[in-house]
């Protein structure tokens, strides 16, 4: 008798195993962590083309905030590539492609790409992580959707502040969470990351 209850609990454990070992994977997940690593890096990189572009026009209070922006989705790249790599897939190689056009048209530009992934990119993609019910993406993607709109307002500001010759009103340096990116105006800075609970005394400094 017990070795009729051992052979049913060996059984019982490798139909467990190869069931589990054959869980479909999230692809939906999947593909979107890929897709805002992709987004993300090369808002980073051409984030940082557009600062030098700021600093060859005079531009360089809209030259820090493209550099802190750039470390920003830096921060979020790694963030998406930590979730990937969790769930076995490693990233394939890529080359970031972007263009460079005067400060104004690059201040458009970075507007126009943060709206779009307020509006629809990230919320798609977290709908998509709570359905396939990946918890560690939903807050990378969160965590990216919130900076964004932070980017947003400053992109927009500064672009007002272009257009009317007042970019000494803009802020003088920015602040960037280590752990989810967010970024603040240097001169209004929380103890804690608002976001991820991070110390202030971690963040990153541009100015």
């Amino acid at each position: 008798m017990k070795t009729i209850k051992l052979i049913l609990l060996l059984a019982i454990a490798s139909l467990i195993a190869f069931t589990g070992c054959n869980q479909p994977k999230p692809g939906k997940t999947i593909e979107n962590l890929k897709g805002g690593i992709i987004g993300e890096t090369t808002a980073s990189k051409k984030y940082e083309a557009f600062a030098q572009k700021a600093r060859e026009e005079g531009y360089d209070t809209i030259a820090i905030l493209f550099d802190a922006a750039s470390k920003a989705e830096a921060i979020h790249a790694s963030n998406h590539k930590k979730v990937l790599e969790g769930l076995g897939v490693t990233m394939e190689d890529f080359t970031p492609e972007f263009d460079v056009k005067t400060t104004a048209e690059n201040l458009q530009a970075a507007i126009d790409g943060e709206s779009y992934e307020i509006a629809t990119m990230y919320p798609q993609f977290l709908v998509d992580a709570k359905t396939e019910k990946i918890e560690k993406a939903e807050k990378s993607f969160n965590w990216a959707l919130d900076t964004e709109k932070k980017h947003n307002n400053f992109y927009s500001k500064a672009l007002d502040a272009l257009n009317t010759g007042s970019e000494s009103n803009l802020p003088i340096g920015y602040a960037v969470c280590p752990t989810c990116g967010n970024t603040y105006d240097m001169a209004s800075v929380d103890d804690k990351c608002a976001f991820c609970q991070t110390d202030k005394e971690m963040f990153f400094y541009f100015d």
